[in-house]
């Protein structure tokens, strides 16, 4: 009979003056996974195993102000906060030059800070749903592109605060179905939904958005890690988006991502029949992408 999957283990951790809650698989060089908005750790459950099986010990923690994690007291919610997360629990899990960095949506925007920072600690480093910074700042030139964005617009206004928790978070429900036409993602939508129900840990998620565009609160240190995602990655770097994404438009994605990523083994792939969720659409294709480019 084929071995039983390495099982998932939920724990928690300290890091960056923070309690991460986390799940995690297998033992080995750390692969740090991050999910994204409106999402969880729970993402990962398909990938998780699939690391393990490889020899990593892989870890997804829930992202600062997502319970069970903490809600930070400073209110910090930039990219550059996350990344300088992701730095803090690289550490904290005993990471070394071996470990591996693993972003979809806002856990992207972190894994280009927290790389192009700290890039002694990443071996390689795989983004998904979210380009390099030069893609996404062409994209809001775009009126398709501001078309799907207009939730981080909505999301600067306080009447956001009343109209995504109504109807137990139904908004979340409806990002889903939007953002991944014709999947049925509700079990992940409820997972995060559980992550947001309290008002301290939605104000947190939406938190994220008002300190990218809005008047969030940001700080000049996490300002400092954040701006190293713009650079160019000097690490081997794979790069994912569903063709069908409802959230980032497909067609912004071509040989133009490479010049962020130009490291030599570094690629792009277009998922078929996946759309902003990839990982849990087509986790089969996806998990070995991964895997592969991981080990090769």
């Amino acid at each position: 009979m084929p071995a039983a999957p390495p099982a998932i283990t939920e724990g928690s951790i300290e890091a960056n003056g923070l309690t991460f809650g986390y799940l995690a698989a297998g033992e080995g060089p750390l692969a740090l996974c991050l999910h994204g908005f409106p999402d969880s750790a729970w993402s990962w459950r398909h990938l998780l195993p699939e690391l393990a099986a490889a020899g990593y010990r892989a870890v997804a923690p829930f992202l600062r102000g997502y319970a069970p994690t903490a809600v930070p007291a400073d209110g910090l919610y930039q990219p550059g906060a996350i990344a300088s997360d992701a730095i803090a629990l690289h550490q904290a899990l005993g990471g070394d030059a071996d470990a591996v960095l693993i972003g979809h949506d806002w856990g992207a925007l972190a894994s280009y800070a927290a790389a192009g920072h700290a890039p002694e600690r990443w071996k390689r480093v795989v983004v998904a749903a979210v380009p390099p910074a030069a893609t996404v700042a062409q994209a809001f030139f775009s009126y398709d592109q501001l078309q799907r964005s207009w939730y981080m617009f909505f999301f600067q206004s306080p009447l956001s605060d009343l109209a995504v928790p109504m109807d137990d978070l139904a908004f979340i429900d409806r990002l889903w179905q939007d953002w991944s036409p014709g999947f049925d993602g509700s079990t992940f939508a409820a997972q995060a939904k559980d992550c947001m129900r309290d008002p301290a840990n939605l104000a947190a998620a939406l938190g994220y958005y008002r300190a990218t565009l809005g008047a969030g609160a940001r700080s000049p240190e996490y300002d400092q890690i954040e701006a190293a995602g713009a650079l160019p990655l000097t690490m081997p770097a794979l790069y994912l988006h569903g063709a069908d994404d409802g959230c980032m438009g497909a067609e912004l994605i071509d040989d133009g991502v490479l010049t962020s990523l130009p490291a030599e083994g570094s690629r792009y792939e277009l998922v078929p029949d996946a759309g902003h969720f990839l990982q849990v659409e087509q986790p089969e294709a996806v998990n070995r992408l991964i895997v592969d480019f991981l080990t090769a």
